[in-house]
C-alpha cells in the first residue's frame, strides 16, 4: 500500500470514529448569532452553542446585542418568534 493510500485510509478510518461519536468533522463553527425565547424574557445565544451568551427582558435589546456580535465576527442574527420559528435573518457577512 503506498502511503497516499495509507494516508486516505487513516483519515477514512479518523473520521468513522468521530462520526460514530457523535462528532461532525464536515460541519464548519460559525459564529451566527441566535435571538430566542428564554424564561420570562429573551436570549442570544451562538449558533451550536448550548450556553447563553446574554438574557435581556425585551427582545429588542436582545437583537441589538446580537447585532453587534454579528457584525463583530461577520456572521448572521437569526431572530426567532416566541413560538420559535425564525421571524428575520440580518446578514452582516462580506459574500
Amino acid at each position: 500500500m503506498s502511503k497516499n493510500n495509507l494516508a486516505d485510509a487513516f483519515q477514512k478510518l479518523i473520521e468513522a470514529i468521530l462520526k460514530a461519536l457523535g462528532q461532525d468533522i464536515g460541519r464548519k463553527r460559525t459564529w451566527h448569532q441566535h435571538v430566542v425565547p428564554h424564561e420570562k424574557g429573551w436570549a442570544v445565544r451562538r449558533e451550536g452553542n448550548k450556553r447563553i451568551t446574554s438574557k435581556h427582558r425585551k427582545q429588542s435589546t436582545a437583537i441589538r446585542k446580537a447585532k453587534t456580535l454579528a457584525k463583530r465576527y461577520k456572521a448572521d442574527v437569526i431572530i426567532h418568534r416566541e413560538s420559535g420559528g425564525i421571524r428575520d435573518r440580518i446578514s452582516y457577512r462580506e459574500d
